[in-house]
């Protein structure tokens, strides 16, 4: 019997009936009314300035509309084109020796009963609390003219791909190192029992049954070094020399020769590769299928010494590798003056007797990623509520889950340009945004918006709609039901957005490098300018720094959640 039918012979609402229609309609109106403010806001933070710069791109200094006249100019300038071919090599270099490293590692990790697995995991996850610049300086100090290890490189200079590539193998291999992890954690212990029976060598197992498993998870992973590589500012911005990629020639075409047309070109060509990997990877997650069934039997590793051993020696070249160029940075932020006088030091800690920021700097770094997580969270967790549990509103619900998920495809160096398009004209009624922390808050958001977008709604799929009826048909708002059901149930993924935030706007680069004023220098972008001004000793002590924070706060924030949890979940324990 179809919805048409019933409404002929149902009789007429009941007094009852009719009050709790009301009372839901009321709240629809105001999940609409979130959803609009939403929008809204998405539209501010991320469509218009992307179309702004756009915009920008096919005009010339005077404002004028030119074609396609700047990309033709573009096309023609052997040098920007070079950058271009130097982005895809170090970026395809890159990719796949971190997909190499990850991946083995992973195995370790996974599929293998080595020991230390625990202490190896957590040491591969630390490069995400430094900023991409500290790599770039350690490797200064081990391979540079200097270095302590310089004849490692056999004549070779760390200045150009070689050390972009190293520094971005460093910077990139905790992301691919999660999606390899997740790929390789489930397996069906059958296939591997078959295999065995079938008498497939090691080998052979592994091309036919552990390789074909991951493929997926290798391709996401690809494709997300490949895209962190071609958009990243901070490693080739210090150990590049003369070597360009397309992430510094924005950066010189708008600072260092105000020719803001042609920064807006190459953001625009800096979008392709962005984009096309994003796509790439969305079409490979929908063709991806589960790897358990129903009757699928959770794959257990056995203990085989010589698998076991073989990689956790593999396992600890790494993870040496990774400590080594952190050790090396706190290590050169100690020592009075390298290498000729290696007494250790706190002068280089004195940040306000340097060029850069100063300890204002570090101040104001903490007040943003504060800022961007306590606002961000809210926004994202809120925004996610009123898509997904919101009623009717369809085309608007798939509207701002859209434009919550185009973040992921545009890098931090574009979107803070195109800020500074949207925002910089006194025409706009928001200019008076420039240059305040708030704008810099509201960058950080749109940056990492898509990550916490996805973690909340996932969350929020695990809630059955039965609360929200049930609420309903008891009168209850539904404001009070996600304050109450929603909002519990969700504080750890909540919590989990709340740390992404922080730890991303203590090291972000890339975003913020075109926003800052005098009044608003971060940490990240005072270890920029201390490098370029020389003083490499105390931009290697600001990095730490931001080590230091982002690891206390991190660890802080894992014993409050986990006192936090212990009080408010205790009914997923029954």
């Amino acid at each position: 019997m179809t919805g048409r039918t019933l409404d002929r012979v149902s009789p007429a609402p009941s007094p009852a009936v009719a009050i709790v229609r009301q009372r839901a309609g009321r709240d629809d109106w105001v999940v609409r009314a979130g959803l609009v403010v939403l929008a809204l806001y998405l539209a501010v933070s991320i469509v218009l300035p992307l179309w702004t710069l756009l915009s920008k791109s096919f005009q010339d200094r005077a404002g004028d509309f030119v074609g396609l006249a700047n990309y033709a100019a573009y096309a023609s300038n052997p040098a920007l084109v070079r950058s271009v071919l130097n982005s895809l090599t170090v970026a395809g270099l890159t990719t796949a020796i971190t997909l190499a490293l990850a991946f083995v590692y992973a195995y370790g990790l996974t599929r293998s009963r080595m020991p230390g697995r625990g202490l190896f995991r957590a040491v591969a996850m630390i490069p995400l609390l430094a900023p991409s610049l500290l790599p770039a300086i350690s490797l200064i100090y081990l391979f540079g003219n200097q270095g302590l290890v310089r004849d490692w490189l056999m004549g070779w200079s760390i200045y150009g791909p070689i050390g972009i590539v190293m520094g971005e193998v460093f910077y990139t291999f905790p992301h691919a190192l999660l999606i390899l992890t997740t790929a390789l954690a489930v397996a069906d212990q059958r296939l591997y029992e078959a295999a065995d029976c079938l008498g497939a060598t090691r080998f052979r197992r592994f091309m036919t049954v552990t390789l074909p498993g991951a493929r997926y998870g290798l391709v996401s992973a690809g494709f997300v070094v490949f895209t962190l590589v071609i958009t990243d500012f901070g490693v080739p911005k210090v150990i590049g020399g003369s070597f360009d990629v397309l992430a510094t020639d924005v950066y010189k075409q708008v600072v260092g020769q105000q020719n803001f047309q042609m920064g807006a070109v190459v953001s625009a060509v800096l979008l392709v590769p962005a984009i096309l990997a994003f796509a790439v990877d969305r079409m490979v997650q929908r063709r991806q299928v589960a790897q358990l069934s129903g009757r699928a039997v959770s794959f257990q590793p056995r203990a085989e010494p010589f698998r076991d051993w073989s990689l956790f020696a593999a396992c600890a070249l790494v993870a040496f590798g990774l400590l080594a160029i952190l050790g090396m940075a706190a290590f050169a932020s100690l020592v009075t003056f390298w290498p000729y006088n290696l007494e250790p030091t706190l002068r280089h800690y004195s940040f306000d007797l340097m060029d850069g920021g100063g300890w204002a700097s570090y101040w104001n770094s903490l007040k943003m990623a504060g800022l961007t997580a306590v606002v961000g969270t809210a926004v994202i967790f809120t925004g996610a509520w009123a898509i997904e549990k919101g009623r009717g509103a369809g085309p608007l619900r798939a509207a701002c889950h859209l434009l919550a998920m185009l973040p992921m495809a545009v890098p931090g160096l574009v979107l803070g340009l195109a800020y500074i398009f949207f925002f910089n004209p006194a025409g706009n009624p928001l200019n008076f945004l420039y240059g305040t922390l708030a704008i810099l808050v509201m960058n950080s958001i749109a940056h990492f918006y898509t990550v916490g977008h996805l973690t909340a709604v996932t969350a929020l799929k695990q809630i059955d709609p039965e609360f929200e009826s049930v609420s309903a048909s008891l009168k209850v708002p539904s404001y009070t039901t996600f304050r109450r059901v929603t909002v519990p149930v969700c504080l750890p993924a909540i919590l989990g957005i709340s740390i992404y935030l922080f730890v991303n706007a203590m090291t972000t680069v890339s975003g913020v490098v075109f926003l800052y004023s005098p009044d608003t220098t971060l940490a990240s972008i005072a270890v920029l300018n201390m490098d370029d001004a020389g003083d490499i000793a105390p931009a290697a002590a600001m990095a730490m720094m931001i080590v230091y924070t982002s690891a206390a706060v991190k660890l802080f924030h894992a014993l409050a959640t986990g006192r936090l949890l212990r009080l408010t979940q205790r009914w997923r324990a029954r």
